[in-house]
Order: structure tokens, then C-alpha cells, then sequence
């Protein structure tokens, strides 16, 4: 029971260790990149292009860890003016195009990375064949959609309000803001 328990949290943050994981690796190989040159003259020269993938990495797992926290940028203010279930059902109306999106970009990125590819394609100085390297993009756009799905859930299905924390916090300083500009 603990080992699923276990599992289950793992598989729960998966972005979140992806991407603390990538940060640090392409941290600790800038850095020793900076230390090599300053202090012995000498290049890695693989080390540029591996941290350079892994950022991109980086940045495609974080953007789907930002959907699992609901916190991509996205204009909502027009929901406000508008009734609380109306503004819900746009709301989902958006996550569904946007979802459609991801969907479409996972059938293209699929078929580029394992059907148009060329199997010789290398990297320059690492010589690991491409396809690992864009391999990020149908894999992080299907945890993507899977997020978007699973904050819809949340939110139709079972009544919680996944929202970025930072959001949350904006949106009390401006509610107390409001609320004391009446007062006076």
C-alpha cells in the first residue's frame, strides 16, 4: 500500500521532479563549463549543447507543471463581468481548444519524430541521433493536456479550484483593495 501511495505522489509531480532535476544538471554543467575555461583554459564542447537541450526540456515539462497548477498566463478578467456559470463554461470552452491544440500538436510532433526523421540526424557535438531530443515535444504536450484535463476535473467534477497560489494572493490584495476603497 505504501509503495502505490509512493507511486501515486511520484507520478503526481512528475514535472516538478523533471524539471528540478534538468535545472540542477544544466546549472552544474554551465557552472563547471565557467570553471574549466576560467581556471584550466580548457572547453567541454558537448557541455553548451547538452545544457542548451536540457533547458529546452526544461522549459516544455515546466510549461506542463505550470498546467497542473493552472498557472499559464491566460486573460481572465472578462470572466468577472460576466455570471459566475457563464464565465465557468467559457472557461472550459477555452481549456477545450486549448486542449484540441495539444492534441493536434502531439499527432504532428508524434509523426515528425518518429515517422519524417531522418535517422541520421545527430547532434553536433554529442552525436546522440535528434529524435531523443525532440522526443520532449509529444511527451510534454500529452502531460499537458492530461493536466488541463485533470484541473477540469477538479474543478467541474469534484468542485475544487486548482489555481496558481500567486494568482490566488493577487486576487485577495485586490480584493481587500476594492473592498477598502468603497469603505472610504
Amino acid at each position: 500500500m505504501a509503495k502505490a501511495a509512493t507511486l501515486y505522489r511520484v507520478l503526481g509531480n512528475i514535472e516538478s521532479y523533471i524539471c528540478r532535476t534538468l535545472l540542477a544538471g544544466f546549472v552544474i554543467l554551465l557552472f563547471m563549463q565557467i570553471l574549466a575555461r576560467q581556471l584550466f583554459q580548457h572547453s567541454f564542447s558537448w557541455s553548451e549543447e547538452l545544457s542548451t537541450y536540457m533547458f529546452v526540456w526544461f522549459v516544455f515539462f515546466g510549461a506542463s507543471y505550470a498546467a497542473k497548477l493552472s498557472a499559464h498566463n491566460r486573460v481572465t478578467f472578462q470572466f468577472k463581468l460576466l455570471p459566475p456559470k457563464v464565465g465557468l463554461a467559457l472557461e472550459t470552452l477555452s481549456d477545450l481548444i486549448w486542449i484540441a491544440f495539444n492534441c493536434y500538436f502531439i499527432y504532428l510532433s508524434y509523426d515528425f519524430v518518429f515517422n519524417r526523421m531522418n535517422l541520421f540526424w545527430k547532434s553536433q557535438t554529442l552525436g546522440v541521433p535528434m529524435k531523443y531530443f525532440y522526443m520532449v515535444l509529444p511527451i510534454a504536450f500529452s502531460l499537458m493536456t492530461f493536466r488541463i484535463l485533470q484541473v477540469n476535473y477538479y474543478r467541474l467534477c469534484k468542485g475544487v479550484d486548482i489555481r496558481d497560489p500567486e494568482s490566488l494572493e493577487v486576487e485577495k490584495l485586490m480584493d481587500n483593495e476594492s473592498h477598502n476603497s468603497k469603505a472610504a
